[in-house]
């Protein structure tokens, strides 16, 4: 079981525990007792106060839990319920601190916002610890299986040595019969070693193998995006380190640009959160399409696409991008849900050359610039940021 799997279980019956103490504390019933008594002792009475006063706060948090799943229309699900209970107590820094975030920049989340966070935050868990662990159990298979071969060839030698002692006292002996019983003594303690080691070899690979899947499968889940299937923008770092070191020492341009959708919170507004999250994909999908070796392209958070061009120029790269625009403003949309044809769906995007920048961070800004000055001036165009921006 992988460990954002295991995470997952865990927190279902954790929100299940949780639910039903929540359910006596409804019912006006305690954790520790059920039943009535028909005269309470002070200390009782006490108690029942207490427990008074908790049930209270059980029904107000169970309340805001639904009204926070109504009001940003999510499905009733332990994922969502779970969420909802994490930002509402504070008990989970990181997802309290997202959820302001994206309600700031777009007012309401999604079904598919929480999964993919919720997916990120995993594989943030995962990551630095879990990957080491894993490097760690392969790097001692594999001194183990090292040990094992030369377990293995020091009892051949062994075998060797001493099957040449037996044949001498074999030649110079006229009575065999002893020898020839500690031959095969010899013989078969050699083939029960081999089989031992050859178990353990196999266990080792099998071990060996299972690690390598689940480190492959923890590296995907770090590096994507769990919506659109796109690189995260972790991913998009490390790559962009990559691409401007191999740019640098072939001599090649570099640019970077910058997508957002246009207008993405009327398109939820309107046709609803799950028909906004359909649109992403759409257009992670027109972005994808021209990506290849020397063009990378990955979601960089919320409605934001990012792209990397090696080998074209800025002016290039804007030429390809707006490529792109074009061809989604051509799209005649329809939400899939009650089958209304959507308004035009577009996007702005901003390109700047990464090497006429001191480092890359600030080409994404100069990139980032270019953007707004292309939502400012009407949306729906690709700008080109000024190299001295």
């Amino acid at each position: 079981m992988t460990g954002a799997t295991s995470s997952a279980v865990h927190g279902q019956k954790g929100l299940t525990d949780r639910l039903a103490r929540w359910a006596r504390g409804l019912s006006g019933k305690g954790d520790e007792d059920e039943g009535a008594e028909e005269q309470a002792s002070p200390q009782r009475a006490r108690s029942g106060s207490a427990s008074s006063r908790e049930i209270t706060r059980r029904r107000k948090l169970y309340e805001d839990i639904g009204d926070f799943l109504f009001a940003h229309d999510l499905d009733l699900t332990p994922l969502n319920f779970g969420v909802a209970h994490d930002y509402l107590t504070g008990a989970q820094i990181g997802m309290e601190k997202a959820i302001k975030a994206v309600l700031a920049e777009r007012g309401q989340i999604t079904n598919g916002w929480v999964e993919t966070t919720v997916a990120e935050q995993r594989s943030d868990e995962i990551t630095p610890d879990a990957l080491a662990s894993m490097l760690d159990k392969i790097e001692e298979n594999l001194s183990q299986f090292t040990g094992l071969m030369t377990e293995s060839r020091n009892s051949a030698k062994d075998y060797g040595a001493a099957l040449q002692e037996e044949v001498k006292v074999l030649a110079a002996s006229g009575d065999n019969q002893p020898i020839m019983a500690r031959l095969v003594a010899l013989t078969r303690s050699m083939v029960e070693k081999t089989r031992q080691v050859e178990g353990q070899l196999r266990q080792n690979q099998k071990q060996t193998q299972l690690l390598k899947s689940n480190l492959e499968s923890a590296r995907r889940a770090a590096e994507h995006d769990h919506l659109t299937g796109l690189p995260n923008r972790r991913a998009f770092e490390s790559v962009l380190r990559d691409e401007l070191a191999l740019a640098q020492r072939q001599g090649e341009a570099l640019a970077v640009a910058f997508c957002d959708i246009d207008h993405f919170k009327l398109i939820n507004d309107a046709h609803g959160h799950e028909t906004g999250d359909r649109v992403l994909k759409f257009v992670a999908g027109l972005l994808a399409k021209v990506s290849n070796d020397q063009c990378h392209v990955a979601r960089h958070g919320g409605e934001e696409f990012v792209m990397l061009f090696r080998g074209k120029t800025a002016p290039e790269a804007c030429e390809a991008v707006d490529g792109v625009r074009q061809d989604l403003v051509t799209r005649s949309l329809v939400n899939r849900t009650n089958g209304e044809r959507m308004e035009r769906v577009s996007f702005s995007a901003g390109v700047a050359n990464v090497l006429a920048y001191e480092d890359p961070r600030a080409a994404l800004k100069a990139a980032d610039r270019a953007l707004y000055l292309a939502k400012e001036h009407g949306r729906n165009r690709v700008y080109l940021a000024a190299e001295n921006d």
